[in-house]
């Protein structure tokens, strides 16, 4: 089913959302300074071409220089790319089949707006690490501490 969606949404609003993420990409790794930027649009142009099945999740090795980088991202590009998933969410919307296309656009705006300290894993995999569920395992039960007096 994933993949489904995921070749509809690729001719819907995936490939000219990508291409505006690679725009953006490339622009930025004209300089030194913006390599990084254009490395996280490059990484969100992947996830805009197939995002069913994938999600964002926070790192947790993301500091302050992350937020700084995420305030100029969203001053030079993260906008635009946000109102470009929220124009086409809304288009989408207007019809009952794109309705879930235009939901994927809704949750991507968030990654669009600030990319820096952001990983985009598996679903199964929410914290970068692949959970117990996807080898077809039942997950561990807690630890048991009995009470000592």
């Amino acid at each position: 089913m994933k993949t489904i969606l995921n070749i509809l949404w690729l001719l819907l609003s995936g490939l000219w959302m990508a291409f505006a993420y690679l725009v953006f990409g490339v622009i930025a790794c004209i300089t030194i300074i913006g390599i990084p930027f254009g490395l996280a649009a490059f990484r969100i142009a992947n996830y805009a071409l197939w995002p069913f099945g994938r999600t964002v999740v926070r790192r947790t090795d993301a500091g302050a220089s992350s937020a700084l980088g995420n305030l100029v991202w969203i001053i030079v590009a993260g906008l635009w790319l946000a109102l470009g998933h929220l124009f086409s969410g809304i288009l989408l919307c207007i019809t009952i089949i794109g309705i879930p296309f235009g939901i994927a656009n809704f949750k991507m705006m968030p990654v669009s707006l600030v990319p820096l300290g952001r990983q985009i894993v598996r679903t199964g995999q929410p914290y970068g690490y692949p959970s117990a569920a996807a080898y077809g395992q039942r997950p561990s039960p807690p630890p048991y501490y009995p009470n000592r007096p």
